[in-house]
């Protein structure tokens, strides 16, 4: 009886050898199950999600106790999100957001709210801000909270309601958005 291994069994390049028909296989049963692909020139964008912002804000402006607007937004903007939340807080009340992909790609968020500024700017940046600038659009003044490293936000008071402007956008689409705010008026409930 041989006590010895065979001299195949001794090093390290038996684990590799072992280890390669294990991944062989592996990417054959994900091949076959297509949960994976090969792309070389990185990731690329998918579709962007649809959203009927048009339902959306009029289910609110019935629902929802304060004014709700429907900003006019470049045709190249895509509404892609929507959502209700209602905020906490002592000025707390409830909020209803839009998002829109611009041109460009990017991110904007568009939410109003019957809460405080306060409680709105914590509840969408998560945390306190400070202001950090003001912006005069259309004779309606806008408050920037921001600092460093972080998204700004922009809110204004429409009297009935707070409007507040954020996401990855620039200070144009921003300003687009704020101009079109302005100059929407509420919906019939």
């Amino acid at each position: 009886m041989a006590s010895d291994k065979p001299r195949i069994l001794n090093d390290s390049r038996d684990m590799a050898w072992s280890l390669i028909p294990l991944v062989a296989l592996c990417l054959l049963i994900a091949a076959i199950a297509s949960q994976c692909s090969f792309s070389p020139g990185g990731p690329t964008a998918g579709p962007v999600p649809s959203f009927d912002v048009d339902a959306g804000l009029q289910y609110d402006a019935r629902e929802l106790g304060f004014p709700i607007r429907q900003p006019e937004v470049p045709d190249e903007w895509q509404a892609n999100s929507g959502s209700r939340s209602i905020i906490a807080g002592a000025q707390g009340g409830d909020s209803s957001t839009v998002g829109y992909i611009t041109e460009a790609g990017r991110y904007v968020r568009f939410t109003q709210s019957d809460a405080g500024p306060t409680e709105l700017v914590s509840f969408v940046a998560g945390g306190s801000r400070a202001v950090t600038d003001f912006r005069e659009i259309d004779g309606r003044e806008w408050v920037v909270y921001g600092g460093e490293g972080v998204e700004p936000l922009w809110v204004s008071d429409f009297g009935d309601v707070r409007i507040l402007i954020g996401g990855s956008g620039d200070e144009a689409e921003f300003t687009t958005l704020a101009t079109a705010a302005g100059q929407a008026e509420p919906l019939e409930p």
